[in-house]
């Protein structure tokens, strides 16, 4: 795969944008071909499952091109590939596995998990072609604890450590190599050394680079950038980064985030929209928890926007109906004056028959007029009911999304901080029951409440709607304490406008073989045709 467009040096922001939007149309396409290279993969390890020790390097690949695009996944071959080493008793592998497993959890966001998997890593076992891997991640996972500790004391000490630990990686490999010169970039990321962090960037693109190369490299020197004070410099080089990012079906990067903020800023409110809605479905179909986390604040304004926005285009609406309506009554007084004229002309027979004759088809011409009128009326007062319903909901959604997120970040603030507290004293044996104290059945039915509760709020003549599509036979009879059944809440998803049976699956926790018969088995039993019946929903 050949890496996507690198900064030129007369590179203007606004055609690399340009660029983007079209990387952003075909995206479906670059995340196909590298669910296509996994289906190719997980095919030939099924084959040879005999075969442990091809297995291990089957799954090591499909390990690896699941790192940056889904974390579930790459967590579950990780964990193989330990089980797989294990039973071959090779610790070589052992090492690779585990070394596997914190890159995972490294770009998950649990550096904590990441830092205690590295320290059990025995470097004298470790294949040589995956120290620089291990060195690269430790420094990785040492700058963000720094970050994150934010400690007089152990600050500096894990800096410190970060920096010995690029050192390290950078002579794992030849001067002048991909791995030698990312680490250089790294090394001057962190110093704020920009003549560093260019010099390196200029001798990696020499080099032959896949898209995911040319992204991680173009995001930290964009950083260095931003830090020293270019922005414009900066948003060209992290719309590289997105641009590469997208090509690469990286979920994990955080560049279209940052264009966004960046588009924002300058007032380009439906780039920086249309930006930050692909940031956060990468980042939900990653699992990457703490770039939800980033991006809550700056969505929230943007979503702001686009409410305002919406607003304004309805204010215009209103403005237009006004001048419909005044250039109606124009029209109507200029016929009023013109038929007062023609009555004076009647003393003459012949001109008398001509003007009676004009008056008629200009009287035709106002009811042509007045029935455009009643329509552009009804189209207009149509348009209202419709923005007003809009906005109603959305107002209430958005409500119901802050409500139900800042309480579950409340929730996990709370248990970070116990957990962290636990973990400071020693106690693992408490925060081992604390996590398994977690109730998640208990906590996915109070989610389907809530759900529940917002959604009826919202749409109170749903279930009673739903329940005219099927004869009264077959019709859904709820018990008191529940507001939905399991039906009724795959078909509110769908009102809602989430028509993916694989995303409906995830929010409910089913199986999407599950979602599919329950959605067949309700539209066999409504007398609306199969086809024909989601659109149904959507009216509602």
């Amino acid at each position: 795969m050949r890496a996507g467009p690198c900064l030129a040096s007369d590179g203007k922001t606004d055609s690399l944008l340009r660029v983007l939007d079209q990387a952003l149309a075909r995206q479906p396409i670059y995340d196909q071909q590298r669910l296509n290279r996994l289906a190719v993969l997980k095919a030939e390890l099924r084959s040879r499952r005999s075969d442990e020790a091809a297995s291990f390097d089957l799954a090591l690949f499909i390990c690896d091109e699941y790192q940056e695009f889904k974390y579930d996944s790459a967590f579950a071959y990780s964990l193989m590939l330990g089980k797989l080493a294990r039973r071959l008793h090779s610790p070589e592998k052992l090492q690779t596995a585990r070394t596997k497993l914190a890159h995972t959890l490294r770009s998950a966001g649990l550096f904590k998990d990441a830092f205690d998997t590295l320290k059990v890593i025995n470097m004298q076992r470790l294949e040589p072609r995956y120290q620089a891997e291990f060195y690269e991640v430790y420094s990785i996972v040492c700058i963000e604890l720094a970050a994150y500790d934010q400690d007089s004391y152990f600050e500096p000490l894990y800096k410190a450590q970060a920096y010995a630990y690029a050192d390290s990686a950078g002579r794992k490999e030849p001067s002048g190599s991909y791995v030698y010169l990312k680490q250089l970039i790294f090394k001057a990321r962190q110093q704020n050394d920009l003549q560093a962090g260019a010099a390196a960037y200029a001798r990696l693109l020499r080099l032959p680079l896949t898209p995911h190369q040319v992204a991680v490299n173009a995001s930290s020197l964009a950083i260095i950038y931003q830090q020293a004070g270019q922005p414009e410099k900066a948003a060209q080089l992290m719309t590289v980064a997105a641009i590469n990012d997208i090509k690469s079906a990286t979920k994990e990067g955080i560049a279209l985030f940052n264009v966004s903020s960046y588009c924002y800023r300058h007032g380009d409110l439906p780039r920086a929209y249309r930006y930050i809605t692909a940031a956060k479905e990468a980042a939900v179909f990653f699992r990457a928890r703490q770039r939800l986390l980033e991006m809550s604040p700056i969505a929230a304004r943007i979503d702001g926007e686009k409410i305002i926005s919406v607003e304004h285009q309805r204010q215009q609406a209103r403005t237009y109906a006004w001048a419909i309506g005044l250039m109606a009554a124009l029209v109507l007084g200029l016929a009023v004056v013109i038929y007062l004229q023609l009555r004076r002309l009647r003393t003459a027979g012949r001109l008398l028959a001509a003007t009676n004759q004009r008056l008629h088809g200009n009287n035709n011409k106002l009811q042509e007029l007045n029935s455009t009128q009643q329509q552009l009326n009804e189209q207009l007062q149509e348009l209202n009911h419709n923005l007003n319903e809009a906005n109603r909901i959305k107002e209430e959604y958005i409500g119901y999304y802050f409500s139900n997120a800042s309480r579950y970040v409340n929730q996990l603030e709370a248990l970070q901080n116990k957990l962290s507290t636990l973990l400071k004293t020693k106690q693992v044996a408490t925060a081992q029951r604390l996590v398994e104290d977690i109730d998640i059945k208990a906590e996915r039915i109070d989610l389907f409440k809530r759900f529940d509760t917002g959604f009826i709020r919202l749409f109170p003549g749903f279930v009673a709607d739903f329940n005219a599509l099927f004869p009264e036979a077959d019709r859904i009879v709820l018990p008191d304490d529940q507001l939905l059944t399991t039906e009724l809440r795959i078909f509110a998803l769908i009102r809602l406008g989430i028509t993916d049976s694989e995303q409906i699956s995830r929010i409910l926790g089913y199986s999407i073989h599950t979602v599919y018969a329950y959605k067949t088995k309700v539209k066999n039993r409504s007398f609306v045709p199969n086809e024909a019946f989601e659109a149904k929903v959507l009216a509602i």
